[in-house]
């Protein structure tokens, strides 16, 4: 059995290359995590599960280590298709109660776009856990000051990388993740 992670960091990253695995890892790379055994996980986040600044968290990554995400990736080797990658976080103020993190991933949306849409099915979920009334149809904006409103959200949040296809049919990769750490940084690192 694994431990309950203790703290989170979201990361991104764009890579372009010939070759689409390639492209991938030089995505990792720029998002810093390209030494990790990364493994998948679903949607949420453990209640008490703290956020940190990405620069504090990969300072704790170890190369080789097996190390759990949520990750949204993208990939295309056509010039000047659009593609994004979106991590959306929403954390409750009861920090016993478990918040969500969610991955979007697609063609044709803005990084903002993306974002929003991320961030809005994390809200989402977890205002459906709280059991606040909203009316799913209603513009992100109006859900997300109900939210707000209710006291119950300590924030939501989302990270994204988006691209442009590079020319010459190279393959574009975007990604980003939340990435789960077990023990808390030490304050020193920077």
């Amino acid at each position: 059995m694994f431990p309950v992670p203790q703290c989170v960091f979201l990361t991104r990253g764009v890579g372009i290359h010939r070759h689409q695995l390639t492209a991938f890892e030089y995505a990792l790379r720029d998002a810093d995590i390209e030494q990790q055994n990364l493994v998948s996980v679903s949607s949420i986040l453990p209640p008490g599960c703290e956020l940190i600044p990405a620069q504090v968290g990969i300072a704790t990554l170890q190369p080789g280590e097996v190390t759990f995400c949520v990750m949204a990736r993208a990939e295309t080797n056509e010039p000047g298709r659009h593609i994004n990658a979106s991590i959306g976080l929403a954390r409750p103020k009861d920090t016993s109660i478990y918040g969500y993190v969610s991955e979007h991933h697609g063609f044709g949306m803005t990084e903002a776009e993306s974002g929003e849409y991320a961030e809005d099915l994390a809200a989402s979920m977890l205002a459906s856990t709280l059991g606040i009334e909203f009316d799913p149809d209603a513009a992100w904006n109006e859900r997300k000051h109900l939210y707000a409103m209710s006291d119950l959200f300590v924030d939501s949040l989302s990270i994204t990388a988006a691209a442009e296809g590079a020319p010459d049919a190279k393959w574009t990769c975007v990604l980003a993740a939340a990435v789960f750490r077990f023990t808390k940084p030490d304050a020193s690192i920077p």
